[in-house]
């Protein structure tokens, strides 16, 4: 039975290697995943204050709690952070010989700094201890606020209602730093000297009064509420948004009670091995152990990992699942059909997928007689693209000696393709003669593309940049599709429709792009396998002229065939005269 509430907010990392978001049920010490009511899971707290309670529902069984890496509940900017906010820590501080900021034991302001948002750390990651850095390391237990509601100059008495929550913060503290430098930062914001977590509330799930406790070993040094506050937590949030916009999602660490290292007697600062443990009221307990000085400093690998440079068209294959390594990247590919049969490779067309061959392969049952080889160029279907990746008809033919080298076929196989395809097989053909046996061109655009092509290819990349697919779709199937088609046989316009609106805009855009840089000619003379070559009789295209011209450059070709009231969408618009065309050919 599900718990009444599910807002022990816990976030971490699932069986695919992506961050999720679930609540933490203690009894059972598991983890319900949480999405919002649309199914869609929840990836970070962001999501879950902007949503609210309201819109998140239970999504799937409850896992383990020890099966996954938990994850900070909060991250990715740098948390704000209050000093000497305890009368008595203000006291012990003043004393220590470690404060070099207004020597006072009752701050009359409060002492505002931030902790670097690399420094924080998840419940039972290790806390690196530094010793080139620091020989005092301190603990500071306290109570982080989450804001839920932007502000600016927010008035005390509506400071509470910009408060979504509460989690645990250890604000991890490398004294000599902090005395030396004279400031806060450098001495709090080394890394992993932030741990948050294990869990954030809202605020209505959680008493107005919350205790914060710390312990070392066992051995409890610190505990105090938040009625021990000196400025409390709506004066904080008066403070802050004075002259800066508070947003959603900042996190406000409180500062910390009295008992902290130096504070002891004699002095006792973390070393290799102590376990630091931060309760606090609805919120569980914070754990995190000092590292051995020879640990691995893995947060520099971490950032180093992150990039601001995100796939295109990758949501279609979540954590890239059914995508294959090949050529370097990930592309979607199938192996179908008879896996003893000769192979044919197929590469389609701009704004086309793996899919325009489906009527083929259905009309001349290739799928009992033939090993097939599909798959989508990149940026297309589901296959995504890196914005560091500039397409080409030579990097989209490289991509096929990709798909050849992955299905290891080494020779005797027939290459289909159709339009831009067409070009990006003969590219193949030229510079790979051994591996090709028959090629089937289908609508082959001209080489070299005049200039007035490759200028409205480069206007289609922009325009489906800038306004998308459906303002690309109407143009491409009035000119490409053929009066007959447009009259008399609607299911082919739904397929050409529907197979260019299901692009991405910019992997659409950079294949444009690509076609449009063909103006260099190839040189088919060179082409040493049988070739058909097939256009439609309104395929502007590839017009029969351009064909013909083609065929006679090529000593290999054995015929252009013509298809009746055809445009440039050859398999969706005349099915069964394309496959007699092909049946004739491959037998």
């Amino acid at each position: 039975m599900a718990p009444a509430s599910l807002t022990n907010y816990i976030a971490y990392v699932d069986s695919g290697h992506v961050s999720r978001i679930g609540h933490l049920e203690s009894s059972s010490n598991s983890i319900q995943p949480l999405a919002f009511k649309s199914g869609t899971p929840l990836s970070n707290l962001y999501q879950v204050i902007e949503a609210g309670e309201k819109n998140i529902a239970p999504f799937g069984d409850a896992i383990p709690f020890d099966t996954v890496k938990l994850l900070p509940p909060i991250s990715g900017r740098d948390v704000l952070a209050v000093g000497k906010n305890y009368a008595a820590h203000a006291v012990e501080f003043n004393k220590s010989g470690y404060d070099r900021s207004d020597q006072v034991d009752q701050p009359t302001h409060t002492v505002i700094f931030t902790k670097r948002a690399t420094s924080i750390i998840a419940s039972g990651e290790e806390i690196l201890p530094h010793p080139k850095f620091t020989k005092t390391l301190d603990y500071e237990g306290e109570i982080g606020v989450i804001i839920g509601k932007a502000g600016f100059q927010i008035s005390e008495g509506d400071a509470m209602d910009h408060v979504w929550g509460y989690t645990i913060i250890n604000d991890v503290t490398a004294r000599e730093r902090q005395r030396d430098h004279k400031q806060f930062f450098l001495g709090k914001s080394a890394d992993t000297f932030c741990p948050m977590g294990p869990i954030a509330v809202p605020a209505r799930h959680l008493p107005k009064v919350l205790r914060v406790q710390t312990y070392v070993n066992g051995d409890k040094r610190q505990e105090a509420t938040t009625e021990d506050l000196i400025f409390s937590i709506a004066s904080l949030i008066v403070t802050l948004s004075e002259g800066q916009t508070l947003q959603p999602g900042d996190v406000i660490a409180t500062g910390t009670p009295a008992g902290v290292g130096f504070g002891q007697k004699p002095p006792t600062f973390l070393k290799p091995g102590d376990e630091v443990s931060i309760s606090v009221t609805g919120l569980g307990t914070l754990r995190n152990k000092i590292a051995t000085f020879d640990s691995v400093h893995s947060a520099t690998d971490i950032v180093r990992r992150q990039t601001n440079i995100q796939m295109t068209n990758a949501a279609k294959s979540p954590n890239g699942a059914n995508l294959s390594s090949i050529n370097g990247k990930t592309l979607y590919y199938r192996n179908t059909g008879n896996r003893n049969g000769q192979p044919i490779v197929f590469v389609h067309g701009l704004g086309g997928t793996m899919e325009y061959w489906t009527p083929i392969i259905t009309a001349l049952s290739l799928n009992e007689s033939h090993s097939l080889h599909l798959f989508d160029l990149e940026g297309h279907g589901i296959s995504p693209t890196s914005p560091l990746s500039t397409l080409s008809i030579s990097s989209f033919a490289e991509d096929v000696k990709g798909i050849f080298q992955h299905a290891n076929i080494t020779s005797g196989a027939t290459l289909m393709a159709h339009s831009m395809g067409c070009l990006i097989a003969l590219a193949f053909a030229i510079s790979n003669p051994g591996l090709v046996e028959r090629l089937i061109l289908i609508g082959p655009p001209p080489s070299p593309l005049p200039e007035a092509a490759s200028n409205g290819s480069h206007a289609r990349a922009s325009l489906a940049r800038s306004e998308g697919m459906p303002a690309v779709v109407d143009s491409v199937v009035t000119a490409g599709t053929s009066s007959f088609t447009k009259a008399r046989n609607p299911l082919a316009l739904i397929a050409v429709r529907m197979s260019l609106l299901g692009q991405d805009p910019e992997g659409y855009a950079k294949a444009c792009s690509a076609l449009a840089g063909a103006t260099e000619e190839l040189d088919i003379k060179k082409i040493e396998a049988q070739t058909l070559i097939v256009t439609g009789d309104e395929d502007k295209v590839s017009p029969l002229g351009m064909c013909q011209k083609m065929k006679a450059r090529m000593k290999s070709c054995r015929d252009v065939k013509v298809l009746e009231n055809t445009g440039h969408w050859h398999a969706y618009e005349s099915i069964e005269k394309l496959a007699d065309s092909i049946r004739s050919f491959m037998t």
